[in-house]
């Protein structure tokens, strides 16, 4: 079918031209395919939809209650989609040019504390090797500010070389950053290292799983997000900490927060996130200024006076 084929030649394009990672690419399909599937109900090819026929998927959308940010995502998907057919000479318009979304609002991320995070280390101690490899896993998200993909799909060669104490991390777009690591880390990545070997698969798959720092026996031959945030919700329930707060990313979050709080430079914290634009670093500052206004309120000689 043409249609897919294009989408196909699009999500080729992206990955070859911007380096664009997997999730990314089958997030694009999908947005893509749902807007498809929306006007082949309505005779209309994508391809060939004019500018009423998307902004009635738009307009579609929100009816269906999707938050604003999906939304916009999603018009920007669309936008993306049709330059490139103008590109190819495939289309003589673009169709999205005049359409407007919603405005995404970032809302500051519920920001584990310190104590939490403390109660989180000290629940993932122990002397099994599972413990040893949850506390490196631990360090590494909020020692280090991963993503939870950098952290299960890393591989060996993004260690520290012998005397170093810097992760090479290959983030979103292929990019690579440096992420110190501090001394907590690099202990917890020592011990860790000792134990590896007891988490690598027989057979066939034992090859693949040897690339990664944390292999598995599963077909990836690494560990998967949804394991990782199982390993996440048994510690939460050990620390006694509520599970709904402890995922994944919720330790980046509180990398980035309590790196702020602490007096870290924003385009500093930038570079350690690998985030491309300062703004959506900047999300972390209202969580902080939030901090800063209660400390003022409390402890401020005229906060009684207000």
């Amino acid at each position: 079918m043409l249609e897919t084929r294009r989408i196909e030649a699009f999500l080729d394009t992206l990955r070859a031209e911007r380096g664009a990672a997997d999730n990314t690419i089958d997030a694009y399909r999908r947005d893509l395919e749902d807007a498809s599937a929306f006007l082949k109900a309505r005779n209309v090819s994508l391809i060939d939809a004019g500018e009423r026929d998307l902004s009635d998927y738009i307009r579609d959308l929100t009816d269906r209650g999707f938050a604003s940010s999906t939304v916009a995502r999603r018009l920007s998907a669309l936008r993306r989609f049709f330059r490139f057919l103008l590109g190819d000479n495939e289309r003589a318009d673009n169709p999205t040019s005049r359409l407007d979304g919603p405005t995404p609002r970032r809302t500051p991320p519920d920001v584990l504390t310190r104590e939490d995070m403390k109660r989180l280390i000290e629940a993932a101690d122990g002397p099994e090797p599972a413990d040893i490899r949850n506390t490196c896993i631990v360090e590494m998200l909020y020692g280090a500010g991963l993503r939870v993909s950098e952290c299960c799909e890393m591989p060996l060669s993004a260690l520290p070389a012998p005397g170093a104490t810097t992760l090479i991390v290959r983030g979103k777009g292929d990019k690579e950053r440096i992420a110190p690591l501090g001394t907590p880390a690099m202990n917890a990545l020592h011990a860790y290292k000792q134990v590896r070997e007891q988490f690598l698969p027989k057979g066939a798959i034992r090859k693949k799983a040897e690339r990664y720092v944390f292999p598995s026996r599963g077909a990836e031959g690494h560990l998967t997000r949804r394991r990782l945030a199982q390993i996440l919700e048994g510690l939460a329930i050990k620390a006694g900490v509520d599970v709904a707060r402890v995922k994944p990313h919720a330790f980046r979050h509180a990398f980035a927060t309590h790196l702020l709080s602490g007096g870290a430079d924003l385009r500093a914290v930038q570079l350690l996130l690998g985030h491309a634009d300062i703004s959506t670093t900047q999300i972390y500052t209202h969580v902080v200024a939030d901090e800063l206004r209660d400390l003022l309120e409390t402890a401020h000689p005229l906060a009684a006076h207000g």
